[in-house]
């Protein structure tokens, strides 16, 4: 039980800081185009990784059958997901961003089933629909930006390669550092994507990287978002069976939209708070499962 209090305690903190996250896209990605940011983003990631694990004196070995899984995991997730992901946050609305990678549980549940062989329970298929109902309720579905189908099927690709990124991170042994597994990880997305990355840099105009407010948002994006978020989930994934930490991927609509309303001024309704409360079982049925 401690464990799975520890591990959820993990996935919700992983969960919120990207619900912050997509705020900061929305403002860097408007300066810097997806592929770069996200280039940077890990270049950032890595140097605060390996600082950490150098002070913290982490086993940088791993034993070479677990080679394989590491490079899918930094291909899938960390380049396919990652570049999807802010490509659809720049082409679409943030209700269909919040909406279409709410489908990311969903996906968990299935590839869990296929390749760690979890088994399905009532409580689990009921807590995805009981968050998925709250997601629906928080963002609604009035006003989605139906136009923007190259920005829908990005996010769709990002929600279906995160789920299996997620459910690859359980195929490691639990004792190996997280540290040293996402900083391996991190390097693999950062080696696929830098032929790409390089001779767009020569290119672009950079002239607007330089402010303030664009290099706050790196770092966050970088350190906080990248590293500590990455770290977060995949040792709360360790904790929990895939298909049971997918559930707290629903807190990003939540904290997205409270910010909104904290930071921006947005107003929000009393659907929130249902769409909020409904989340919130739905994470509790997966807790008390497990007790």
């Amino acid at each position: 039980m401690k464990n799975t209090i520890l591990g959820s305690i993990y996935l919700t903190l992983a969960a919120s800081i990207w619900g912050g996250m997509y705020v900061v896209v929305k403002v860097v990605v408007a300066v810097i185009p997806p592929l770069e940011l996200v280039w940077i983003r890990y270049l950032v990631a890595i140097l605060a990784l390996l600082i950490i694990g150098f002070a913290t004196r982490q086993k940088w070995r791993m034993a070479k059958r677990y080679f394989f899984i590491i490079i899918a995991i930094g291909i899938i997730g960390n380049t396919i997901s990652i570049v999807a992901q802010e490509t659809g946050t720049m082409l679409s609305t943030a209700q269909m961003g919040a909406i279409i990678t709410s489908s990311t549980p969903a996906f968990m549940v299935i590839f869990a089933r296929l390749l760690l062989k979890e088994r399905l329970t009532i409580k689990k298929l009921l807590s995805v629909c009981l968050a998925t109902t709250g997601v629906f309720f928080i963002v609604g579905i009035g006003e989605i930006d139906l136009t923007s189908k190259l920005g829908g099927i990005a996010l769709l690709i990002a929600a279906l390669t995160w789920a299996l990124m997620s459910v690859l991170v359980k195929l490691l042994p639990s004792d190996y550092s997280q540290i040293v597994v996402t900083t391996y990880s991190i390097s693999v997305a950062l080696v696929v994507l830098t032929p790409f990355v390089l001779p767009r840099l020569q290119v672009i105009d950079t002239s607007g990287w330089t402010h303030p407010t664009i290099w706050g948002g790196l770092l966050y994006l970088g350190i906080v978002s990248t590293a500590g978020g990455f770290l977060l989930w995949n040792r709360g994934l360790q904790m929990l069976n895939a298909s049971s930490g997918g559930i707290f991927f629903f807190f990003q609509p939540v904290v997205g939209t409270l910010l909104g309303w904290l930071i921006l001024g947005e107003s929000i309704g009393v659907t929130f708070w249902i769409g909020s409360i409904l989340i919130v079982i739905g994470v509790l049925f997966i807790v008390m499962e497990k007790k």
